[in-house]
């Protein structure tokens, strides 16, 4: 699966000790481009954290998988990151980006223009 946005948050890297040695987790928020935008927390593991350095404010497409596990009667569902391209998004999130830069399009203000409403007031309708 796949996901594009921005990186909003960079959380504590996490580390400890198991019965296979040391291990690193790094954890990241990414906010999507969409309409309506959603906030995702995912992470990297192990070596990939050095192989896909982030930041705030970088520009990505992450490719997950998702993961849940049972513990205690509880379930808990990780978003573990496999990838990250900087600076590319997908063909869903880039339709908006893209009409929106294109200069020869009209400005709207989201509002539909009414000549019958007055100009002293400030509602659209």
């Amino acid at each position: 699966m796949e996901i594009s946005g921005k990186i909003i948050a960079v959380l504590p890297l996490a580390k400890g000790e198991g019965k296979n040695g040391p291990w690193r987790s790094q954890d990241y928020v990414l906010e999507t481009n969409d309409q309506y935008p959603r906030k995702v927390c995912f992470n990297f593991f192990g070596d990939k954290i050095d192989q896909f350095p982030l930041s705030i404010d970088d520009v990505v497409t992450v490719s997950f998988d998702l993961d849940s596990r049972e513990y205690n009667g509880r379930w808990f569902t990780s978003v573990r990151a496999w990838k990250a391209e900087k600076g590319v998004v997908n063909a869903a999130s880039a339709a908006p980006v893209a009409a929106s830069l294109n200069a020869s399009a009209p400005v709207s203000s989201g509002f539909d223009s009414n000549p019958a409403v007055s100009e002293g007031t400030d509602l659209p309708f």
